[in-house]
């Protein structure tokens, strides 16, 4: 793929919305957070060798909460919430190895 051919995520995502549907895709946000829930418990309870897996399910997770975010018109809510949060986790990482 050259630079010609780069995928714009968020029209491919208001793309999917507007052809398939909210709901539809809504249903599908959660079919695929459950996939990744699944493969996430194989390789902790069960030691399993499932990177692949992972890997996979962790994209399709991406790609859908990309459109769920579009769908609800949310992204900088979002990007701004994540932000805020990161900066708290930061924190207390900071808190706790100051501790040690």
């Amino acid at each position: 793929m050259d630079n010609n051919d780069k995928i714009n995520e968020n029209e491919l995502y208001h793309r999917t919305i507007r052809v398939w549907g909210k709901e539809p895709q809504m249903l599908q946000v959660i079919e695929e957070m459950s996939e990744l829930t699944k493969e996430i418990l194989k390789n902790v309870n069960r030691k399993k060798d499932n990177i692949k897996e992972l890997i996979e399910e962790a994209a399709d997770v991406e790609i859908m909460l990309g459109q769920l975010k579009v769908c609800y018109d949310i992204e900088k809510q979002v990007a701004d919430y994540k932000a805020a949060k990161l900066k708290t986790i930061q924190q207390r990482l900071d808190d706790w190895e100051a501790k040690k």
